[in-house]
Order: structure tokens, then sequence, then C-alpha cells
């Protein structure tokens, strides 16, 4: 007797269908939409107004061409992208990642996140990702200015305050914004808060570099409070050594945990005596100015072991946090992670873990934190300069640390009240799902069919 295929399961069929060839779409709507199907299938309006099939349709998606000149008079081509995904819960607003990586699936699955993370902030927010298949890793500051500005000549039609508002990511940091700012500027006319990350001195916002990294710290901080723990005297270990990991670690390391590892594209470093404030500001000279390798740090500090190729996954620690790159933590990884007692996992890149770690997970009874919940402190910070914009105001770093650590704190409560188990533990991964999608929904059904 054939087995009744449940609505989940004929959902996936026809995004499989639709969306060939685009894994990390699929995994992305398959995590959201295991756990939002029971609440769909509960409310005859989300299924009468087709709320899923309409969510895994952007409303547009821009793909388009990215010619530029190297610094030896090579014409190069690169490819751009602006998944504008849903705009029901305000303007889209998402980051932008230059990596040789990026393609539409990797576009669309980042979209598609960053839809339900808006959604959680309690900001008027919808979701949107962009990007290109460049690597501004050994590229000269002129040659990253002549592609920045070639893709900011497409792309600058599209953006704006209220429309589409756009921010740094993998491979975008202040310098890349600040030249995709300068020829937006040139070409729109306008001095306005379509950019975010900006520098201080021309519209950006206090505390803007570090938020991702502050978030991660304070929405763990909430997790740990359930448990009636502190960040006192945990070790933790990293992946990454960019902008997120660093300012997370900063955070970390101030309130009293041991940080004992980083990584770059090339390997790993574990540092057992811990990356204390001295060491961590050596690893921002190097990473930010230098832009060297993490392989680096182990030949300038004493006792410290580098390993090629490597992740952080085999090294003990009480509390990971996955900052590098979607993916980067296996099945494998995560038994390995358990067997050395690790007790919270943090997601602070797009959705580094494969499902079945994170199923490894939460079997264990590991505390699981989702990257839409935890990594959400740059969105946040974002809309916070989008405010000041705006308004034309310019807020404290304290103000806007408190309004950081609030809706942070907010977002946590959320996932709690929908994540709550029969047992009393709580699934995060289910209550922000739960949370971010019921308010998409319910705007949907407000608007109507468009």
């Amino acid at each position: 007797m054939a087995l009744r295929m449940t609505m989940l399961d004929v959902i996936m069929g026809q995004v499989a269908v639709r969306n060939p060839g685009e894994p990390e779409f699929l995994q992305a709507v398959r995590e959201v939409f295991s756990s939002v199907v029971p609440v769909v299938e509960a409310n005859p309006v989300y299924r009468r107004m087709k709320i899923l099939e309409r969510l895994v349709e952007p409303e547009r998606v821009l793909i388009f061409r990215v010619p530029w000149v190297d610094d030896l008079g090579n014409v190069q081509v690169n490819r751009g992208y602006r998944v504008e995904m849903g705009g029901v819960t305000g303007p889209f607003q998402g980051g932008l990642r230059f990596h040789p990586s990026v393609n539409l699936s990797i576009m669309k699955f980042l979209a598609f996140e960053q839809l339900f993370r808006n959604s959680l902030t309690c900001l008027p927010l919808g979701g949107a990702k962009g990007g290109a298949d460049f690597d501004p890793k050994g590229k000269s500051d002129m040659e990253v200015m002549r592609f920045c500005q070639s893709f900011m000549s497409e792309l600058y039609r599209h953006l704006g305050p209220s429309l589409d508002v756009v921010t740094s990511g993998l491979g975008v940091s202040g310098r890349e914004i600040g030249y995709l700012f300068g020829m937006y500027r040139k070409l729109s006319g306008q001095f306005s808060g379509a950019i975010t990350n900006k520098g201080l001195g021309w519209g950006g916002s206090m505390l803007r570099p570090e938020a991702t990294g502050l978030g991660i710290i304070y929405f763990v901080e909430e997790m740990l409070k359930r448990q009636g723990q502190t960040w006192e005297g945990k070790v933790l270990t990293i992946s990454g050594s960019g902008n997120v990991a660093q300012f997370a670690a900063q955070k970390a390391i101030a309130m009293g945990a041991k940080v004992v590892t980083m990584s770059d594209s090339s390997g790993m470093i574990y540092d057992p005596q811990g990356i204390n404030s001295e060491k961590l500001a050596w690893i921002m000279e190097l990473k930010n100015k230098r832009r060297g390798r993490i392989a680096e740090y182990a030949r300038h500090f004493e006792g410290v072991e580098y390993q090629e190729g490597r992740s952080p996954w085999h090294i003990p620690c009480q509390i990971a946090i996955p900052a590098a790159t979607q993916n980067e933590i296996f099945l494998e990884d995560a038994r390995q992670l358990i067997a050395n007692g690790v007790q919270l996992v943090a997601e602070a890149a797009d959705m580094p873990c494969m499902p079945e770690a994170v199923a490894e997970f939460q079997r264990a009874g590991v505390v699981f934190g989702p990257s839409k919940a935890v990594n959400a402190g740059g969105v946040v910070t974002s809309g916070l300069e989008m405010s000041q914009n705006a308004t034309h105001a310019n807020w404290s770093r304290e103000e806007i640390e408190q309004r950081l650590r609030k809706i942070m704190a907010y977002i946590h409560a959320a996932c709690v009240h929908y994540g709550r188990q029969a047992d009393g533990t709580i699934n995060y991964v289910h209550g922000a799902n739960v949370a971010g999608f019921v308010k998409v929904a319910d705007a949907m059904v407000d608007q109507g069919v468009v």
C-alpha cells in the first residue's frame, strides 16, 4: 500500500522541479518548511492564499554582467546578482557577497534566510541578498574599485532607502562599501540610506562593523542565562577570522570566555593558552590591513599549532561558533564536537551546519542556535543606520548597543515562545522559523495576492 505523501513532501517536490540544480536553496527551504508546514496545515487562510508556494518565488531576481579592467589592462567579466525575496514587511534589505563560489542557488538561499532573519528583528525590513563571483583576495585597491563601480553601475537603479538597501557581507567590507556608495551617489544623485555600513564620516553608524559579532555574543548570553550560566570560563572555538569572527571573539573574551581557535580558507590555528585581546589585535591587523593568512599567527606566537586545510571542530570546547561559511560542519564534525563535550553551538555564518549535523546536535541535547536568529545583529544595526539616515540623527555608541542588546533579547524571547517543547526544552530552530514565518505570512495575507 502506497504511503500518503505529506504536505512537506508535496511542496518540496514542487520546489525541486522548479529550481533544478540549486541544492543550497532547496536545503534552506526544507529547513524552514519542516518547521512551518504544521502551522500552515492548521491555518486554512495560509493554505488558501498559497503562502508556501509564494514564499519560494522571489519577487525579483536580477542577473547582470560586470565587466572591468585589471591593472594589466586585461578585460575581466564577472556575474552579478540581486535576489529580492520578499518585501511585504518592509523595503528589501540584505548584504552583498563577493566570492568565487557565488551562484544563483547560493544567492536565493541567502535571500530566503534573510527574509525570516529580518522578520525576527521586529524592524520594518524585507529580505534580499546579492553579490558576484568576484574574489577581492589578491586584487589591488584600484582593481576592487573598478569592479565595484561596474557592479554598482547596474545595481544602482534598483536601490533606494524605501526600495532595496544593501550592506556588507562576505568579501564586502568597508573598502568595498566605500567604492559602492561613491558610485551609487554619483549615478543616483542621492546621498541616502540605500547602502549601510558606511564610514562614520559619511552617514555611517557607530557599532555597525562590530554589530553581527556583538549580536552573536548577546544571543548566546541569553541562551546561557536560561541554563543558569554565564560566559565566564567557557572554552570557545570559532571558525573564520573575518569581521564576524573577530568581533565575536573580542566580545566573548571581554565577557570572560577563552577563545582557542580561528581559521581561514587555508587552515586553522589552535592556541591552548587562549587568544587574548593583544593576540586578537594582531589577528585584526593581519587580516584587515595586511590581508595575510592565519598561518602567520602560529609562526608569530609560541605554543600555537597550525593545521593546514582543517576546521576547528575536533578541538575540545564547551561552545562552538561556526563563523566561516555555509555547510562547514558535517555529521562527523558534529559527532566529534559532542564527544569532546560541546554544550552549545551558535551559527554565526549563514547555514554553516549541514542538516544531519543539526539533527545530531539536537539528539544529543546540545543547545543549538540557528543563524537566522543568532547572527541578526548586523541586520539590526543596518536598520538603525537607516533610521538615523532618514532622520539625519547621530546616535551614540551606548544608545545603539543598548538597542542592539534589547532586540537580540527580543529575538531570543520569540524563539523561546515558539520553540518550547513538551519537556520544557527549547528547539531554537523551530522557534526561529515559526516566529519569522508568522509575521511574513500574516503580512502576505493582509496585502493580498501580489
